[in-house]
C-alpha cells in the first residue's frame, strides 16, 4: 500500500478494488486536490478479514489492519471476480459465475458481514473515519428497505405489489398477485441486485399473453435447471415455459415488484434522470435515454441532454433538484449518493426509483451550474466536501 506525506492536511484511504476505473478517478481527484496518493484498501481483504474473525492485528486489534490518521471512502466491490466468488460462490456452488443473477441474497449478507469488519476496524483505528454509514449501505442494497424509508420521509416513489410474508413463489402467484392488485406493467427486480441485474419489465396483455423484458439470459444447467446469466443483450420472453422457468429462478430469492410508471421522453426515447447529491447538495446530474425500459447506459442507454431536460422541466426544476435532496436527506450519513429519478410524462412529475450507494460513476460529467461543484467531476466534489467538512451532511439535511 502507498501512504501519504505527513505533512498532507487530509490523508485518504479507498475501500475499492485495486486498478478499478472508480478507484482510479477517485485517486486521481485527491491527488489533483493536493493531497498525496489515497491508500487502496483491496475489497478482498476486507471480505477475507470478515470470513476469519479470530486473526488479530497489531493496528486496528481486530482482523482488518486499516491507515490509522484517514479518512477512508467505501467504493464499491463489482467487478472484480474473486471478491464476487469470496461472497456468493458458497450458494451457487460448481454453478458459480461472474455472469449468474442468482446468489444475490448470499453476495448481500457477505457483504453486510464485510460492512460490519470495515466500520468495527475503522472504530479501533486511531484517527481514522469512515466517510459512509455502512448500515445505510446495507439498506441502499436492499431495495425493499430503501421503498419504505423513502415511503415513510413522504419521498414519492411507485407503488409496490403486495407480496405475502414468505415473497413470491414463482410465475403464476406473480400474475395472479398482479390481476388482484391491478398492476399490469411492472418492475420485477432482485432485492439485492445492482446495474440491472436480473430486472425484468414485466406486461399482461389481452388474452392472458404476457411480455417479460430483461437483460438476463435463460440457460440450462446439466441437471436440467434453470439458470440466469447477465448479458449485454435485452431480450424478450412470452411463452409460458421461458416465463415460468425465468420467475422459478428469480423467486428463489427475496424480490422487490413496484408499479412500471409511464417515463417522459427525450428524443422519442424513454428518460429517466440520474442525480448525484453531494453533502446534501444535487450536484450532477445525467439524462439517460433507452429505446426499451432499461436505461442502463452498460445495456445500450444514451445519455441525453441536459439542456433539452432544462427546457422540459421548466419552472419543474427545482422540484426535482428537491426530490433527490429529500431522497438523499434519507440516508444522513453518506456524504454521496446517486438517486434515479423517474420522470412523469410532461416532466413535472418525479418519483425516486432507487437510491445508490455506489452511484457517482459518471465520467466526464462536471457540477450543475449554483451547486458548488462547477467545473469538477463526482469524485473532485467528494473531496471538496469532505477534506473542508469532513463529515457526513447529517447537520445539513434530516430526513423527515
Amino acid at each position: 500500500m502507498t501512504t501519504v506525506s505527513a505533512h498532507s492536511p487530509v490523508r485518504y484511504a479507498v475501500v475499492g478494488v485495486p486498478g478499478n476505473r472508480r478507484v482510479a478517478m477517485f485517486a486521481e481527484a485527491v491527488r489533483a486536490a493536493g493531497l498525496g496518493e489515497p491508500v487502496v484498501v483491496p475489497w478482498q481483504v476486507v471480505v477475507e478479514a470478515a470470513a476469519r474473525p479470530e486473526v488479530s492485528s497489531d493496528v486496528s486489534g481486530g482482523p482488518l489492519a486499516l491507515p490509522p490518521g484517514c479518512l477512508i471512502r467505501v467504493d464499491s466491490p463489482g467487478e472484480d471476480a474473486a471478491v464476487d466468488r469470496l461472497l456468493r460462490g458458497h450458494a451457487l456452488g460448481a454453478g458459480w459465475a461472474p455472469t449468474r443473477v442468482e446468489g444475490s441474497a448470499a453476495w448481500y449478507a457477505g457483504f453486510r458481514r464485510a460492512l460490519h469488519t470495515l466500520a468495527t476496524a475503522a472504530a479501533e483505528t486511531p484517527g481514522c473515519r469512515l466517510l459512509a454509514d455502512p448500515d445505510e449501505i446495507g439498506v441502499m442494497f436492499d431495495k425493499r428497505l430503501t421503498h419504505e424509508r423513502l415511503s415513510a420521509a413522504r419521498v414519492p416513489v411507485p407503488p409496490v405489489l403486495v407480496q405475502g410474508p414468505g415473497g413470491l413463489s414463482g410465475w403464476e402467484e406473480l400474475r395472479e398477485l398482479m390481476h388482484e392488485q391491478r398492476l399490469p406493467r411492472v418492475f420485477v427486480k432482485p432485492a439485492h441486485g445492482s446495474s440491472a441485474s436480473g430486472v425484468v419489465a414485466l406486461e399482461l396483455g389481452p388474452g392472458g399473453r404476457a411480455t417479460a423484458t430483461t437483460s438476463a439470459e435463460l440457460a440450462v444447467a446439466q441437471d436440467g435447471s434453470s439458470q440466469l446469466h447477465n448479458s449485454l443483450r435485452v431480450r424478450r420472453y412470452r411463452s409460458e415455459p421461458e416465463l415460468r422457468a425465468l420467475f422459478t429462478a428469480l423467486a428463489a430469492e427475496p424480490l422487490h415488484v413496484e408499479r412500471w410508471v409511464p417515463k417522459a421522453t427525450q428524443g422519442g426515447r424513454a428518460a429517466d434522470v440520474r442525480a448525484v447529491v453531494t453533502a446534501g447538495r444535487a450536484t450532477h446530474l445525467v439524462v439517460r435515454t433507452s429505446g426499451h425500459p432499461m436505461t442502463n447506459l452498460h445495456l445500450g442507454g444514451r445519455r441525453g441532454d441536459l439542456s433539452g431536460l432544462r427546457a422540459a422541466v421548466g419552472a419543474g426544476w427545482g422540484l426535482l433538484l428537491e426530490t433527490a435532496e429529500r431522497a438523499a436527506a434519507c440516508f444522513p450519513g453518506s456524504p454521496s449518493v446517486g438517486v434515479d429519478l423517474l420522470p412523469g410524462i410532461g416532466w413535472q412529475r418525479f418519483r425516486v426509483g432507487e437510491v445508490n450507494a455506489f452511484g457517482d460513476l459518471l465520467p466526464g460529467l462536471t457540477g450543475l451550474p449554483g451547486s458548488g461543484a462547477e467545473g469538477r467531476d463526482t469524485y473532485a466534489a467528494f473531496v471538496a466536501a469532505t477534506a473542508t467538512r469532513p463529515s457526513t451532511h447529517r447537520e445539513l439535511l434530516t430526513c423527515p
